[in-house]
């Protein structure tokens, strides 16, 4: 990072965010990319370049785009979601996404666009379901966005490209800072006019950025070095999940990716004080957890999470 060439984003002459673009864009079978700040900046600048204002989105209920950015389609770009509840494998269901199509009628915002994700608590989606997916938005005249912030995960999960899963995609936007270990970044892919819209929408939000060469050398880094180790992850998650079918009181209710997650109801004590006093980050509250492994544990954390879960 500190050796990185760096130029001025904002008038698009910075060499590293370039390379990081095109890097991004070519894993992925994309014409263009744009860096962002953020996964939050990154799927917003998509859903302002698919839709105009009165427009809507087909989105999952739990999805990112909808229940976790603030309200940031709604609130800048006036697009109305239409939510829709997940099936138990992650999927939006096609037939229920079917009646919830707006006609073409003034009484209605005009349905636009699907957006999915992938993966969703850490569950890959299915490959077919893509495909299925995408003959859908096709069906009706949608575009197609993916929030794929964990998408190199799904990629690590079915043993497939990744641009095997954003090919059916229009967009789609990925997060360089989470299982990839970038300390900051997003990347957003797609056509090269549209991704021309974006970059419209990423400067009246604030999201122009003068030497971020800087950050980007780690995006970088993070693409050549750390998508293959994913699959170190997962086998951790799964090493943790079996481990912990033995502590009392602990109930695992699933392992996805590099996702385990915990009822706690029945331990008979404090599982987040005693995650804590060890020295341990994660998202454990009084009766469920979430806990995600990543590239900077040590090989002893299985053994450090049972120990310190075990009444």
């Amino acid at each position: 990072m500190a050796a990185a060439a760096v130029g001025d984003d904002v008038w698009g002459d910075d060499p590293t965010v370039q390379e990081l673009e095109r890097k991004t864009a070519e894993l992925l079978g994309k014409e263009a990319g744009m860096f962002v700040a953020s996964g939050t900046q990154s799927n917003l600048c998509a859903l302002m370049a698919h839709c105009q204002r009165g427009d809507e989105y087909l989105v999952g209920q739990n999805a990112h785009t909808y229940k976790y950015e603030a309200g940031g389609a709604a609130v800048l770009g006036s697009i109305q979601p239409q939510p829709i509840e997940f099936s138990p494998d992650g999927t939006l269901d096609l037939e229920v996404l079917r009646g919830k199509v707006k006609p073409d009628d003034p009484h209605f915002a005009r349905t636009r666009l699907l957006a999915l994700e992938n993966t969703t608590d850490g569950r890959a989606l299915p490959m077919d379901y893509l495909t299925q997916a995408r003959a859908f938005a096709d069906e009706f005249g949608l575009g197609h966005h993916l929030d794929g912030a964990r998408m190199w995960n799904a990629a690590i999960a079915h043993g497939v490209p990744e641009s095997e899963i954003a090919a059916p995609f229009d967009t789609i936007s990925v997060c360089l800072s989470k299982g990839l270990g970038a300390p900051i970044g997003s990347v957003l892919v797609g056509p090269e006019e549209m991704m021309g819209q974006a970059r419209r929408w990423r400067k009246i939000l604030g999201g122009g950025m003068r030497q971020a060469g800087i950050i980007a050398a780690a995006g970088i880094h993070a693409l050549d070095h750390n998508r293959a180790r994913l699959a170190d992850d997962h086998a951790m998650a799964s090493a943790l999940g079996e481990a912990l079918t033995a502590v009392p009181g602990v109930v695992v209710t699933a392992v996805n990716t590099n996702m385990v997650f915990v009822d706690l109801s029945d331990h008979p004590g404090n599982p987040a004080a005693a995650m804590e006093n060890a020295g341990i980050l994660a998202a454990v509250g009084h009766s469920a957890g979430r806990l995600v492994t990543h590239l900077d544990l040590p090989d002893s954390t299985v053994e450090r999470v049972v120990a310190a879960l075990t009444p």
